[in-house]
C-alpha cells in the first residue's frame, strides 16, 4: 500500500501527540481515491480502512508516519449514512473486498469524488472537461479469482488471504464471482483429491465454461471464449481479460469511440480487446504485448474475426516504443498499475500522436501521468466505469489530443 498525499502542514507537536496515544476518537470526512477513510485528529490526517463518511469512530493506530497515520476501527460509535451491514460473512476477515459496508450507490459516488481529487491535486492541471460515470452489477459480476489454498488432497481449504496479511481465510461464498464460478469455488475443495497448490487462478467464459491455471487433475484447463459486442475473444486462467462481465462492452465504447483513421496503435494489448474492435476503424492496427500467452490468443482472435490489418508485436512496450513512427492517428495505453514508464511517456511526446486514450486503474498514477504528458497533449474528456465494485478500484478511461 503506497503513501497517501497529504498535502497539509502539520504541526509538529501534534505528531508528537499521537505517539503517545494508541487509541483515539475520529469521524470520518470522505474516501480517499483506493477505499480508506479520511479522518483528522487535531489536523493530523488519519487514514481509516472499512469507514464511512460520516462515521464517528473509536480505533487503534496501527502506522505511524511523518504526516499522517493509520488506523483499524475498534468501535462505530456512531454510523455514517451511507454504512450498512455486509452482505457477505466472511467480509470481516477476508482480504478480497473492502467496500462492502457502504451502500452500493453510495460506493460509486464516494469513489469517483476520491478519483477526481487525486486528479486534481496531484496531475497540477485544471481539469474542467466532460465526466461520465457507468455502472453495472454489484454483486456476482466477477469473471476472474485468484484462489489461495493449503491442506490436504479431498480436505482443502480454499479462499483468500486476509486483511493486511498472507493468512488464508477460507470461504463457504463469494457473491463478487458470477454464479458458475461461485459454485464451482465453493465445490473446489472436494475436486482436489491428488495435489493442493498453494495458488490457483480461475477464469470464466461466456457460455460458462471455465478454465485453471495450473493444469491439475479433474479441473478444467485450456481456453474460455466470451463474446463483446460481435467480437469474439480467447483466453484462459493465465491471461489477462477485464473482470467485469456486464461492463465489458460500455468499456470498449468508452475507450474506442467512432473516429477513424489510418495507423494505431494498442499498447498493452493483451489478448485484443481493444485492437480488434479499433481495426475496424482503422486501416492499419499495431498491438504490442510482451506476455507469450497473451500474443498467442490475440493473434488467434484477429484471426478467427478475419481482421488482417493486426500486426502483433511481441514485446515489451518500454523496449518497442520507440520504433513507433512520428504523428500516428491513435495511440491506446493500457498499462499495469503503476502507469507509464517514464521512458514511454517520454517517448509518447517526442512522436506526438493525434490521440491517446489512457485506460487506468491508479488514479495517482494516471495524474503523474497527465500532467507529464500535458505541456503536448490536452485532456478532453474522462469517463469513470466502476469495473470492481465492493472494492476501492475505478477505472477510467481518459480521451487525449495532441495540441496544436
Amino acid at each position: 500500500m503506497g503513501r497517501p498525499e497529504v498535502p497539509e502542514a502539520v504541526d509538529p507537536s501534534r505528531l508528537v501527540e499521537l505517539t503517545e496515544l494508541d487509541e483515539i476518537e475520529v469521524e470520518i470526512e470522505k474516501l480517499v481515491a483506493g477505499g480508506d477513510g479520511l479522518g483528522r485528529y487535531k489536523g493530523v490526517a488519519i487514514f481509516v480502512a472499512r469507514s464511512a463518511p460520516g462515521d464517528r469512530l473509536r480505533v487503534r493506530i496501527v502506522e505511524r508516519q511523518p504526516q499522517y497515520a493509520r488506523a483499524e476501527i475498534l468501535e462505530v460509535l456512531q454510523p455514517g449514512a451511507d454504512r450498512r451491514p455486509p452482505p457477505c460473512a466472511h467480509f470481516a476477515d477476508c482480504g478480497g473486498c473492502s467496500l462492502q459496508h457502504l451502500e452500493d450507490q453510495a460506493q460509486v459516488e464516494w469513489k469517483v469524488r476520491a478519483a477526481r481529487e487525486a486528479l486534481d491535486r496531484l496531475s497540477g492541471l485544471e481539469i474542467d472537461v466532460p465526466e461520465r460515470v457507468v455502472r453495472g452489477d454489484a454483486w456476482h459480476y466477477r469473471l476472474r479469482a485468484q484462489l489461495q489454498m493449503d491442506g490436504d488432497p479431498g480436505a482443502a481449504r480454499v479462499g483468500y488471504f486476509g486483511r493486511r496479511s498472507h493468512d488464508l481465510v477460507p470461504i463457504r461464498e463469494c457473491p463478487v464471482l458470477a454464479e458458475p464460478l461461485e459454485a464451482f469455488v465453493t465445490e473446489l475443495p472436494k475436486l482436489l483429491q491428488e495435489r493442493v497448490p498453494r495458488r490457483l487462478d480461475v477464469t470464466l467464459g461466456g457460455e460458462g465454461e471455465l478454465s485453471c491455471g495450473p493444469a491439475l487433475p479433474g479441473l478444467p484447463t485450456g481456453g474460455v471464449t466470451r463474446r463483446v459486442g460481435d467480437l469474439a475473444y480467447e483466453y484462459d486462467a493465465r491471461t489477462f481479460f477485464q473482470a467485469h462481465r456486464g461492463l465489458l462492452e460500455e468499456l470498449t465504447e468508452a475507450v474506442i469511440g467512432t473516429e477513424r483513421g489510418e495507423w494505431a496503435f494498442d499498447l498493452y494489448a493483451g489478448v485484443g480487446l481493444f485492437s480488434l474492435p479499433l481495426a475496424k476503424l482503422y486501416s492499419q492496427v499495431t498491438a504490442v504485448e510482451s506476455d507469450r500467452i497473451a500474443v498467442r490468443y490475440l493473434r488467434k482472435n484477429a484471426r478467427r474475426a478475419h481482421l488482417t490489418n493486426v500486426e502483433v508485436v511481441d514485446s515489451a512496450v518500454e523496449t518497442w516504443i520507440d520504433r513507433m513512427p512520428k504523428h500516428a492517428d491513435r495511440v491506446i495505453v493500457d498499462p499495469p498499475r503503476p502507469g507509464l514508464a517514464l521512458h514511454v511517456r517520454g517517448a509518447l511526446r517526442r512522436l506526438r500522436p493525434s490521440r491517446i486514450t489512457y485506460i487506468s486503474c491508479h488514479p495517482a498514477a494516471l495524474a503523474r501521468d497527465l500532467g507529464s504528458l500535458d505541456p503536448d497533449f490536452a485532456l478532453e474528456g474522462l469517463v469513470y466505469l466502476d469495473l470492481f465494485p465492493q472494492t476501492g478500484h475505478l477505472e477510467i478511461v481518459a480521451q487525449l489530443r495532441a495540441r496544436d
